[in-house]
């Protein structure tokens, strides 16, 4: 192997590497008339300098690897997929079954309804329903569902002066009444539906119909009563829902709350992320990315660094109270 040595040479300092023991070494040279005073300067705050060696190198590529953001332009999100429905049986046993009226705008099988359960059972013992501010739903009846059942309220009596997120055994789910009462506010949301057209599971009922299932949800963001977006002989295309994913993730910054929970579908979530963790190890991308569950819940931070929207912090301090003089150490060096 050949020996070579690569050299930077400064009026203040040397750096040099040599090839056949991979080290660098960092030497200060005696100082010029000229350089005295920087020289010094240097000296001074040399000790905190870090030592330049393979190991520093690599403490470099695991900081290009993070990100320092203000908290105030950070949400978090907990994404969860709905629990198991009937239109999921179906089609595991034959694709075409989506195809299936029968399937217009699927229930949660018992199974799924477990599902739910357990994962209620989770975010109670875990603290997670506590710090909850908005719970934002697609408005299919699967999905509506299991958002109640796992961030609602508990048992709803008929002489609560609030009314239900569920009404009592909806679509003869044999599931009783859920109430709204310490739970967060819900929102059906059009943007976060499932992919549009064709299967006739993905197809909602009108705003009419649901209103009276699912009384505390609120339904006014969504502009038709009836369904005009789903198409019986058009299936949305995978980059149409990665697009409309952006344009949910957006309206998210509209919104004032900091912790959002969002009940939607696995289509929608695995496109909609796949945009996302390029920038990362692969391994982390693919953390973003995979696919999810049937009730399955995953926490995420989502970072505004566009200014989409001016948020002012709830935590920053601005200090220098009462004011007084503060100029910066540095600053100081500088004057000598």
């Amino acid at each position: 192997m050949t020996r070579f040595i690569v050299q930077c040479i400064s009026p203040y300092f040397n750096i040099s590497f040599n090839s056949q023991n991979h080290n660098f070494n960092l030497s200060f040279p005696l100082p010029s008339h000229n350089t005295n005073r920087s020289y010094r300067r240097l000296r001074r705050s040399s000790s905190v300098f870090p030592i330049l060696s393979s190991s520093s190198l690599s403490d470099m590529d695991a900081v290009r690897g993070q990100g320092v953001y203000p908290l105030h332009r950070c949400k978090t999100i907990h994404l969860v997929r709905h629990a198991q429905g009937f239109h999921n049986v179906a089609g595991e046993k034959d694709h075409s079954a989506y195809m299936s009226p029968y399937l217009f705008d699927a229930a949660l099988t018992p199974l799924g309804w477990e599902q739910v359960d357990n994962l209620r059972k989770y975010v109670q013992s875990s603290g997670l329903s506590k710090q909850i501010e908005l719970v934002v739903v697609s408005p299919l009846l699967r999905t509506m569902q299991t958002a109640v059942g796992v961030f609602g309220g508990g048992g709803y009596d008929a002489g609560m002066d609030i009314p239900p997120l569920m009404a009592e055994n909806t679509v003869d789910s044999g599931r009783p009444a859920i109430s709204s009462l310490n739970a967060p506010p819900f929102v059906a949301m059009e943007l976060c539906r499932e992919h549009l057209g064709v299967h006739w599971c993905d197809k909602r009922r009108s705003v009419t119909e649901y209103k009276p299932l699912f009384p505390a949800i609120d339904f006014s963001l969504i502009e038709s009563d009836e369904d005009t977006l789903w198409k019986l002989d058009v299936r949305e295309a995978n980059e149409e829902v990665a697009e409309r994913g952006l344009k949910f993730l957006n309206w998210l910054w509209t919104r004032k709350e900091t912790e959002i929970a969002i009940v939607t579908h696995s289509g929608f979530l695995l496109h909609t992320l796949a945009a996302f963790g390029d920038d990362c190890h692969p391994s982390v991308k693919n953390e973003i990315g995979k696919a999810f569950n049937n009730c399955e819940l995953r926490s995420m931070v989502i970072v505004d660094r566009s200014m989409i929207v001016p948020t002012p912090s709830k935590t920053d301090y601005p200090g220098k109270n009462p004011h007084g003089a503060d100029a910066p150490s540095e600053e100081a060096v500088e004057k000598q």
